[in-house]
């Protein structure tokens, strides 16, 4: 994973330079907002569901190109993971985390003035605000619970101090852009983040050798054409 995002980086950096000329290169500003489904990837494995949360931000986006751009955010993202206690009934634990995240992305789009499709993709970088965890057992003591004694369920993730909160990974996206006149449109997308830094530490003698996010972003935004 570290070579393929080395490659969307390079990938990313060379845009600017084979810039022709092209009549229809534009700077706009945008906000967007929507929804995030995420996991945490543990190893070993924990069972769990996709757990809901809020996805706010705001871009700058350059085109000199035809089809091709470049793309700044700052979101505000919420992420984590809901455990999943099947066969067992009456348990829920919820584990979420709130990052500012900051992904640099290659524009790629096709289709007409009016209506376009497109894909981002690139490096992303993120730093975790805050955190919350909701329960509705003693999760701080569930090793003297029976129910989770005789499953044999790993419980050390209901405690551990999240140890890096910093997080790099890689984003892709697919999405569709509808101009509502020439300085004003609105598009839709659906992305994919894939971490590939751990939330916990992952020495031989920590309980996980692996627990990095995973997420899927739906957003509806807005752009600006400031040039």
């Amino acid at each position: 994973m570290k070579y393929i995002l080395a490659c969307v980086v390079a990938f990313a950096a060379t845009q600017p330079v084979v810039a022709g000329d092209f009549e229809k290169h534009n700077i706009s500003i945008g906000a967007k907002g929507g929804m995030s489904l995420s996991r945490v990837n543990f190893q070993s494995s924990v069972p769990q569901k996709m757990i809901g949360g809020m996805v706010l931000g705001a871009s700058v986006r350059y085109i000199e190109e035809k089809h091709f751009g470049l793309i700044g955010e700052i979101n505000l993202e919420q992420r984590g993971w809901n455990e999943d206690f099947e066969p067992l009934e009456g348990y829920s634990f919820k584990r979420k985390f709130t990052y500012i995240q900051i992904p640099l992305l290659t524009h790629i789009y096709f289709g007409s003035d009016r209506a376009r499709f497109f894909v981002n993709a690139g490096p992303e970088i993120g730093f975790m605000i805050g955190e919350k965890t909701s329960s509705n057992f003693d999760y701080e003591n569930a090793d003297v619970n029976e129910d989770f004694i005789a499953n044999y369920r790993k419980t050390d993730q209901y405690t551990l101090t999240v140890e890096h909160k910093f997080d790099y990974g890689i984003s892709a996206g697919l999405g569709m852009e509808v101009s509502i006149n020439r300085n004003n449109a609105i598009n839709l997308e659906g992305r994919f983040y894939y971490g590939l830094n751990d939330i916990f530490n992952n020495h031989k003698t920590d309980p996980f050798q692996g627990s990095s996010s995973m997420s899927i972003m739906i957003t509806l935004g807005y752009n600006i054409r400031l040039k």
